[in-house]
Order: C-alpha cells, then structure tokens, then sequence
C-alpha cells in the first residue's frame, strides 16, 4: 500500500490544450475492463499499428536485434521486431487493467526466488531488486506488490497531466515512487530497509556510467546502484517478469540469489556482471522487453553510430 500524499488536481488541467489527453483517457479507461480475449487482439492491433508507421522505433528496433542477436537470421529478427511491438501493445492493456481492475491477476501470477528477497529482509537488509524494461510495464509492478512492499525508481513523464494520472493510478501498487533525479528520496528508502525496484538498463551516457558488454555489444551502462548500495549494504539482486501464454495468461516472476562480492573494486567488472545477469533473464522472453530504446547510442571512441 502507497505511503504517498495523492498529488493534487491541477486546474491548469482544465485547459484546451489538455482536452486531447482527457479525451483519450476517457477511451481509454474503459477498455481496462474488457476481458483479455478482447484486450489481446486489441493489443496486437494496436502493435502493428506501431510496427508500421513509427518508422524510427522500428528501426531503432530492428538494429538493436541485429546487433544482439547476430545468430538469427534477417528474417527471424524481422519477426522478432513485430512481435516486440504486438507485446507492447499488450503490454498497455495489462497496465491498464493493473492500474483498474487489478483484481483479475491474483490467480494467474507464481514466483521463484522469493526466498532470496525474504532472508535478506530478515537479516535486516534493504534490497535493491534490479530490473530492466520489460513490455509488462506496470502490470509487473503489481505482481511483485502480491508479494512484497516495493517502491520503484522512474522517469516523470514530461505532461504533466499524465504524470498526474499515472502517480495515481500507480498509489496502490508502490509504497514509493522515487523520481530518478531524487537521490535522497531513494537514500532514505534504502534507509528505511525497503525494497526499492531499479532499472540499470538504459543508455544516460558515461557521465553516470561506463563502458560494458551488454548481449556483446559495448553500452553505457549506469552504476549508481554500486554507489547506492554501499550507503546502507543493501543487497542486490535481479527480478524478472514475462508471460507465460498470451492466450489464457499466466505470468512468472523469478528473483535471482544475492549477487556477491558486490561492488567489488572493479566498476566496469561490477557493470558487466549485472548486464551478463540481465542478459540472461532477458533472454527468457526477449520479445517482452523494450528493444525499442536506444541501447547503444553512446559508442566507444572511434566507433561509428549505430542508430
């Protein structure tokens, strides 16, 4: 349960320029309610659609499987990119429904690993479960919250009015949502010996990084989470999420043992080993993380762009 102040109404909200937001929302919502029989062939709908006229997401996409996964062939990973883009699309209904109608996942969810999470908390540890952008997006959230009190590192969403309809809507599944800017906010919590959900898998460039193997290829990796867990010993381990049928829907969520010796002495040792194990549960479901994101726009010196 949310330990949040609820953010106020914004009567700047109101304004014209905000009426196609609200228009969408009020789509929107309802759909939330719709069994998933109707939920996924609108998802995959809603995929395509995206597959086919974000042109620089898809190829955005398509270079990053390229580049990952040089074993298959042109068309497999052609396959593969319209298949990441149908799981988004119903990865926005599952966080719809997480958001609205949560009470249909609490038949269809199991986890492993969840001892790792619980001896630490009995030994007094906070944990920094570190995850990566999964298409299940919040539904994910949800299902760890079955289980577990856990807050959650983000980036604000530059609308403001949609920043203020996705805090909402996410109150009861977080205790805390912790802009990522915030290092104090999430000090604190780390003090506070929560659970504090973390994504290390995006490119913020070498100031708040460095260089790594990330599926083979050199990325800019973050390592804050080196310098966060030193401030309280928290431990730190891995969680992962994906779908195990798209018809009749059943989820998974596996928890990985404490990684140990961590942070060594070395930072780009300590980066590479969380990339290796990130990899690895990516690899489960590599159609279900978002390989649309920029992963390697930060190249090494002398090494052309990718993207």
């Amino acid at each position: 349960m949310s330990q949040q102040t609820p953010p106020p109404f914004d009567t700047r909200f109101l304004h014209p320029r905000f009426w196609g937001i609200w228009i969408g929302l009020f789509i929107l919502w309802p759909l939330a309610f719709l069994p998933w029989s109707i939920q996924r062939v609108l998802g995959i709908g809603l995929g395509d659609a995206f597959w086919l006229l974000g042109k620089r997401r898809r190829q955005d996409t398509q270079t990053n499987l390229r580049l990952c996964f040089p074993e298959y062939s042109d068309d497999e990973r052609r396959h593969m990119s319209r298949e990441v883009f149908r799981q988004a699309g119903m990865g926005i209904f599952e966080s719809l429904s997480a958001w609205y109608s949560p009470k249909r996942f609490e038949r269809n969810i199991t986890i492993s690993g969840l001892h790792h999470l619980v001896e630490q908390q009995q030994a007094g540890k906070s944990v920094l479960l570190l995850g990566a952008h999964y298409t299940s997006l919040d539904l994910a959230g949800l299902l760890a919250s079955k289980f577990f009190a856990i807050d959650t590192v983000y980036r604000p969403q530059n609308n403001p009015l949609l920043e203020w309809v996705i805090c909402r809507a996410r109150l009861p599944i977080y205790g805390e949502q912790i802009d990522h800017d915030d290092m104090r906010k999430l000090v604190r919590c780390l003090k506070n010996k929560h659970v504090v959900w973390y994504t290390p898998d995006q490119d913020f460039g070498l100031k708040q990084g460095v260089m790594a193997p990330f599926f083979g290829v050199p990325a800019a990796t973050v390592t804050a989470q080196r310098r966060l867990c030193k401030i309280d010993q928290s431990a730190v381990m891995a969680v992962h999420f994906y779908r195990q049928d798209d018809r009749r829907p059943h989820y998974h969520m596996t928890i990985t043992p404490l990684l140990s010796d961590y942070p060594s002495l070395d930072e780009v040792d300590d980066a590479t080993r969380v990339n290796q194990l990130l990899e690895s549960l990516i690899r489960i479901a590599p159609t279900q993380y978002m390989w649309f994101h920029r992963r390697f726009k930060t190249r090494p010196n002398g090494m052309p762009k990718v993207y």
